[in-house]
């Protein structure tokens, strides 16, 4: 055999067994894992709105829960569990004093109780308004007018004339919401009452637009007030005035008018039309 050829089997025979080794270690190295460590921020738990809740909306149970927060981002006026663990319960019933979105902190810059000032103001409908009226055990259906009941408006008045005066009782107002006895209220939705304040001044709070404000305000100058109990029947009959409170159209003709002055002119009063 030429030295050639052996010099060539000897290159080969190394490339092999440098392959091999190779080889050997490429395969024997296990892969090495890179560890990276994450600072996870440290969170609690506060409250939130878990739906939209518009101005003068309802907060409960089903409008607000607890979420993670992260801690450092927490501000003096949210509300933390670790804090108040029992802050759903005694919101429970307040009313929003602004816009509320869904995952927004329940803030109580936002939200008013009913014990605050302002609440009724919070609960009145848009364009609508309160005002209280003096009722009696005899001119309030016996005590039985309770917050969210609906009630026809009476005035008794005498009328002078002709030989004698004489005492007539006439329906104002038909199918009108009561907001509140006393100082008491509900929210209507599961009827449960609260109390604002203890003392009781015997008077009604009424849910009525400007102009049938008017008339009940001059009415109960001239005359005593009854305030006369619904049926829950005749609240769904739209003979009656289901859609809210309306002026009789008795008593906005004939004898029964009565004179309204605004803007320093008079004029009488109308049926809603």
């Amino acid at each position: 055999m030429s030295t050639t050829r052996i010099a060539i089997l000897g290159l080969a025979l190394g490339a092999a067994v440098l392959a091999a080794f190779l080889a050997k270690g490429f395969l024997g190295e296990k892969p090495q894992t890179k560890v990276v460590e994450v600072n996870k921020a440290e969170t609690t738990e506060i409250l939130v709105v878990s739906k939209d809740v518009k101005i003068g909306g309802l907060l409960n149970r089903s409008t607000m829960k607890w979420q993670d927060w992260p801690k450092k981002a927490i501000a003096s006026h949210m509300i933390t569990r670790r804090a108040k663990p029992d802050a759903m319960g005694e919101l429970e019933s307040a009313r929003a004093r602004a816009q509320l979105f869904e995952g927004e902190p329940v803030s109580t810059r936002k939200v008013i109780l009913s014990t605050q000032s302002g609440f009724m103001a919070a609960i009145l409908p848009k364009g609508m308004r309160a005002i209280a009226v003096r009722v009696s055990v005899e001119t309030g259906a016996g005590g039985f007018i309770l917050p969210n009941d609906r009630v026809d408006v009476l005035l008794t008045r005498k009328l002078s004339g002709g030989s004698a005066a004489r005492t007539v009782t006439e329906t104002i107002l038909t199918n009108v919401r009561v907001l509140a006895v006393d100082q008491t209220y509900t929210s209507g939705g599961d009827g449960k009452e609260e109390q604002v304040a203890e003392n009781k001044i015997n008077t009604a709070t009424l849910e009525l637009d400007p102009r049938q404000s008017e008339v009940v305000a001059l009415a109960e100058t001239t005359g005593q007030l009854t305030l006369a109990l619904r049926a829950l029947a005749d609240n769904g009959s739209s003979e009656l005035g289901d859609d809210g409170p309306r002026l009789s159209k008795k008593y906005a003709t004939g004898a029964g008018e009565i004179t309204v002055l605004r803007y320093g002119i008079e004029r009488q009063t109308a049926t809603n039309e």
